[in-house]
């Protein structure tokens, strides 16, 4: 068994996210896929405004709606702190996510783990543009005290999944985003 590694943010799990995770369940057959959540012991900000644990939970309920059963139960999840040490990202990360196959969108992240002795398989990067994640947390942040849901529904609709914006509403995880620093954090 091989494990298919996908590593992310996830702040917050969208559309982007949404087709790494499918090509990994895909890539790993019938292994596991360990989706392993970074900067899991942040500082709440507009950059990281939701914990690891809430992250997760929006994960699983994209794959509640999203997956098939036997799919859902090959996905694993570790949280991973920041160390803010690139040259040792890959060593330190492994102790949480384990070994196996990278999958990724990002060449970054790709390079730093094929140099430390990684197989990477490079994900194809589809509308970036509209699935960066602080452009996602940017215009949640401007619906965080509209009180119509089914406009939040329609506007967040094309970046993140309905059942992650549908957990984000009934967890009440938007409207923290008001109470944070204005103006947009780019990256």
């Amino acid at each position: 068994m091989v494990r298919t590694v996908v590593l992310g943010r996830f702040q917050p799990f969208h559309r982007g996210h949404v087709g790494l995770v499918e090509a990994a369940l895909k890539h790993a057959g019938q292994d596991d896929v360990m989706v392993a959540i970074g900067s899991s012991t942040a500082e709440t900000s507009m950059r990281n405004p939701w914990s690891a644990d809430e992250r997760q939970a929006m994960i699983q309920a994209w794959a509640a709606s999203a997956c098939r059963p036997e799919d859902q139960a090959r996905l694993a999840f570790c949280h991973v702190p920041d160390i803010n040490d690139p040259p040792a990202w890959v060593q330190h990360a492994t102790t949480f996510h384990g070994k196996g196959t990278l999958l990724t969108s990002d060449e970054n992240t790709a390079v730093l783990y094929e140099a430390s002795g990684w197989d990477v398989v490079r994900a194809p990067l589809e509308d970036r543009r509209d699935r960066e994640g602080w452009r996602v947390r940017e215009t949640a942040r401007m619906l965080s005290t509209v009180g119509d849901d089914d406009a939040v529904r329609t506007v967040l609709a094309p970046s993140v999944p309905e059942s992650v914006i549908g957990w984000m509403l009934e967890h009440d995880a938007l409207y923290r985003l008001s109470l944070l620093q204005q103006g947009a954090v780019v990256g």
